[in-house]
């Protein structure tokens, strides 16, 4: 198996957490120096005056380190435009102070967008429960008193100053720190969407780009990438597994799991981890790292063709329609241990795909969907698999 210069290193010991056994005295001087506190300032500010500012270069980055993927449906965006009319309140959204006016936005994303948007042009009303009147409505076309109501609407923004934190890594740590809490609620996150919060770094990068690959979303069913594809092509946003980054999630799956063997608190908790452990990697890691996948990719599509990614049904004596997950980690995993054979592989390709279809109607049924996802079930996918292809290429 082939690794990145850094990542041989990444399983030693955990650090060991701190002892809570503190005196009263060295928690009571912490809190006097103002550690693990922050300091917040209060805005509110007219609806067309916030537009405005929005209009400001560097004033407000709308998808900053999070780059989560818009969810909201015009349906929603609509309710909240009504909640505005009726002056229903408002949650207030949560930015941070980088620079002095200059701020990025912790959470609110979908509330600023749905504002800037409708002030905009860019959808019109619908579905609107109370105000059905307007639906079809731009709020250039808005009625005059009811344009003028929504301009007298305010909308809070809660600020965290740059005062909180005295360096950048402090201030790094604190905003993830708030990002994760307050995102506990609201429209719910996928753990990858807070996993590429809280885990900035070149794999995050890396995994994102490899979510692009055109041989991948084929596999996956997701439409071909083009650039600013979610303004280009905002129905992207109805595959359900684009919305919620699972895509990504996949990229990330094949990196960890190559490491099975140190697999610990679950698929998502090990996920979190390797994240975590990955932020060390260098420029010559992450090159590692991508050809390992290109590589890998290419050798799988090469094998299976359309059928990348997809179980064999004895039952129906068919492939089944879709992608699965759990076999797509095997067929990764294992392929990518097998690269020093590639050439091998690629020629033996039909006797392959057979012998995929013989392994199938001898394993139990449920191998190879990932109703278990312990160390064991991972490893035995694995395992399963590697055999199959060491078999038919001997």
């Amino acid at each position: 198996m082939e690794f990145a210069p850094n990542e041989r290193n990444l399983w030693g010991k955990e650090p060991k957490e701190k002892s809570a056994h503190v005196p009263d005295r060295e928690i009571n001087e912490r809190y006097a120096r103002g550690e693990g506190r922050i300091v917040i300032e209060t805005n509110r500010e007219k609806l067309p005056g916030f537009i405005s500012l929005l209009k400001q270069q560097n004033y407000l980055e709308l998808r900053p380190f999070y780059q989560r993927r818009p969810r909201w449906s015009p349906e929603k965006q609509s309710l909240l435009i009504e909640s505005f009319i009726m002056n229903i309140p408002v949650p207030p959204v949560f930015l941070y102070e980088k620079d002095y006016n200059s701020y990025e936005v912790m959470d609110g994303q979908q509330r600023i967008t749905a504002l800037r948007d409708f002030y905009e042009g860019r959808f019109e009303l619908t579905n609107l429960k109370h105000w059905p009147e307007i639906n079809g409505r731009q709020y250039q076309t808005l009625p005059d008193k009811i344009q003028a109501g929504l301009d007298r609407r305010s909308i809070t923004s809660i600020v965290l100053l740059k005062e909180s934190t005295s360096d950048e890594a402090e201030a790094s740590i604190l905003r993830e720190s708030v990002f994760e809490r307050l995102n506990t609620g609201g429209v719910h996150l996928s753990r990858q969407e807070i996993r590429n919060a809280l885990y900035q770094g070149k794999l995050n990068d890396l995994i994102e780009r490899l979510s692009r690959l055109p041989i991948f979303r084929k596999a996956w069913g997701i439409p071909p990438y083009i650039e600013n594809e979610i303004e280009v092509n905002p129905e992207i946003l109805d595959n359900n597994m684009f919305r919620k980054m699972e895509d990504v999630e996949m990229t990330l799956r094949f990196f960890a799991l190559r490491h099975v063997t140190n697999y610990r608190h679950g698929m998502q908790g090990f996920l979190d981890l390797y994240m975590r452990k990955s932020l060390s990697f260098t420029d010559d890691d992450i090159n590692v790292l991508e050809r390992l996948f290109v590589r890998t990719l290419g050798l799988a599509s090469d094998v299976y063709g359309d059928l990348l990614y997809r179980p064999f049904n004895p039952d129906k004596n068919d492939w089944v329609p879709r992608a699965q997950k759990a076999f797509s980690d095997a067929v990764m995993v294992g392929f990518s241990g097998l690269l020093d054979r590639a050439d091998l592989i690629r020629d033996k390709a039909t006797r392959i795909q057979s012998a995929t279809i013989e392994m199938f109607k001898q394993e139990e049924e449920g191998t190879f969907t990932g109703r278990g996802n312990t160390k064991e079930d991972i490893e035995t996918r694995i395992h399963l698999f590697t055999n199959m292809i060491e078999e038919a290429i001997r």
